[in-house]
């Protein structure tokens, strides 16, 4: 059974490791929901333009949600008449352009992967805008608003007492409320990947994905293959910042690993969701368009970041996941401080359940 004890234990590591980031990154965002409040989100998107795509992405970064609840608040604003194409992209950045990714995937795998998050996001989405101007059927969206205002299906019920609380309760309860959608994808995202790291031979990830050839067309396998891992893997949101920096470790490319992280929109459990949201014509289009702009985006950063230098062409550290331990440091110190402030949180979000 030590596979399975090594297994856990590097899962719990690597989460050690990033525990005080991760409190760091649900605090900032935390303030930011109480401070940009979700009906200026949602609010005057009806039409698709430059200003509309701009105010649904930087409210989407502002809005920290687990891919579920993205998911939900997409639907919900796009049932209350906002147009399809805002909502997508409020969707995409509430899950892929929040402080808390940033946070791990700057301890995880370094400064430039969180660049070019940010780049290849706004790639993305300026992707997704062309592809679904020129291929999403108009009338296909009515058809979709209307299924949506069927579905009735939610996946996060929100609090809505937020006007007899003070501002500090409110960031209380919008912190262990984030908690509380990701740690369920949080605790999946580190078991794979410490059991991956464990199991599977770096053979089997240099097999799966292309490392020598031409370098275009690895460029292209890569980023197509990397969403596909991520689809299989059931993991979203946070949770795949880990499996990440193990496929980082094992050849897949710079832009391949852009394309994997983007890809939490489309694991199997929210393609269902879709259906029931949207129903099946819009989902296909919903699913191939994200698709294919993953994979957009993440050819694009490649080569960029590869033009800029800012790829490095030596040997590749190995992945934290495969190294982590436990161990007396500045980090322990951190987490310590951490768990101090997420539970002084808490006891400010039960004392308000408790005055209710």
């Amino acid at each position: 059974m030590n596979w399975l004890w090594l297994s856990l234990y590097h899962g719990f590591a690597m989460f050690w490791e990033t525990l005080w980031a991760l409190v760091l990154g649900f605090g900032i965002s935390a303030a930011l929901q109480v401070f940009v409040s979700k009906e200026q989100m949602t609010r005057a998107f009806g039409v698709t333009n430059w200003r509309t795509m701009s105010l649904a992405t930087g409210f989407g970064a502002a809005s920290s949600s687990c891919s579920y609840a993205a998911v939900a608040a997409g639907r919900s604003a796009f049932q209350q008449g906002a147009a399809l194409i805002p909502a997508l992209a409020f969707m995409f950045a509430s899950t892929n352009l929040v402080v808390e990714l940033g946070a791990v995937l700057w301890l995880l795998m370094g400064w430039r992967f969180v660049l070019a998050e940010v780049i290849g996001a706004f790639v993305l989405i300026g992707a997704m805008w062309w592809l679904m101007s020129i291929l999403f059927p108009k009338k296909l969206e009515e058809e979709a608003r209307e299924h949506a205002n069927i579905a009735s299906h939610s996946c996060h019920d929100h609090e809505h007492d937020h006007e007899q609380q003070s501002k500090w309760v409110r960031v209380a309860t919008a912190f262990w409320m984030d908690w509380r959608m990701l740690w369920k994808e949080l605790a999946a995202g580190f078991l794979i990947a410490g059991f991956l790291a464990v199991l599977m031979p770096a053979d089997w990830w240099k097999a799966l994905f292309i490392e020598g050839g031409s370098p275009f067309l690895r460029l292209i396998e890569n980023a197509a293959v990397g969403p596909i891992v991520a689809i299989l893997s059931f993991v979203c949101s946070i949770g795949n910042i880990p499996l990440a920096s193990l496929l980082w470790a094992n050849g897949i490319s710079f832009g391949g690993v852009i394309s994997f992280i983007y890809a939490d929109l489309l694991v199997i459990p929210l393609i269902l969701i879709y259906l029931k949201y949207f129903g099946g014509r819009t989902t296909l289009y919903i699913v191939l368009i994200f698709y294919v702009s993953m994979v957009v985006a993440g050819v694009i950063v490649d080569l960029i970041f590869a033009a800029a230098g800012l790829i490095s062409t030596g040997p590749r550290p190995a992945s934290p996941i495969e190294h982590a331990t436990i161990t007396w440091n500045y980090t322990t110190w951190l987490d310590f401080v951490a768990i101090a402030l997420a539970i002084c949180l808490l006891i400010l979000k039960m004392r308000r359940k408790r005055s209710v």
